[in-house]
């Protein structure tokens, strides 16, 4: 499933403070420096920390429009698994779109909590165990980056070499070179699983 769409629609799932709109920030900043015209934001109410969020990006070659939020995504990415038991992170996916998820379970066990809980979903999943990547080579369990390098190998929205330059751009500064580094050994170690 590759980015082939006038408008190609993301919605990242997670819980409050696991970082989705930085990845969706990180993902739109690599997608305007490669000349495409982008949307990232999240849609949260009074959150809490641990509460259930959304994000939603799009990705384009022209103008973007809408300002609605995404309904009909092309790529779903689940941050913690917990949430299939809650959320129904299938919704309006068809069976040519993705499903990446931050989980340690195999693909037919994410297939079958979401059919346990009434949603069903015929397209392709990409478990990931990002939050075991990121602790192994990061040091802290943070799937958010980690995820980012999947999310580039299954859509090839953007490039990995534009997604790990913004990484390095914003983050470098923050965290400082080593930090930077092993996280984008993260990245790419997701990007290059199968």
């Amino acid at each position: 499933m590759k980015y082939h769409k006038d408008i190609f629609e993301v919605i990242f799932f997670a819980r409050g403070g696991q970082g989705a709109k930085t990845a969706a920030e990180i993902l739109a900043q690599a997608a305007t420096n490669e000349g495409k015209f982008v949307q990232a934001f999240p849609s949260f109410g009074p959150e809490r920390s641990g509460a259930p969020t959304k994000t939603y990006l799009r990705i384009s070659d022209g103008v973007i429009r809408t300002h609605e939020p995404v309904v009909d995504p092309d790529v779903v990415v689940v941050l913690d698994d917990t949430l299939l038991g809650s959320q129904d992170v299938a919704n309006n996916l068809d069976k040519k779109e993705a499903l990446i998820i931050n989980t340690e379970m195999a693909e037919h066990e994410v297939r079958s909590q979401i059919a346990e809980h009434g949603g069903k979903f015929e397209g392709k999943i990409h478990p990931l165990d990002a939050s075991g990547i990121s602790l192994s080579i990061v040091g802290q369990p943070r799937p958010n980056t980690v995820i980012l390098g999947k999310f580039v190998q299954v859509t090839e929205a953007v490039s990995l070499e534009s997604l790990v330059d913004e990484f390095r751009k914003i983050f470098e500064p923050k965290v400082g070179k080593e930090a930077a580094d092993n996280n984008i050994a993260a990245i790419e170690k997701a990007y290059n699983t199968i």
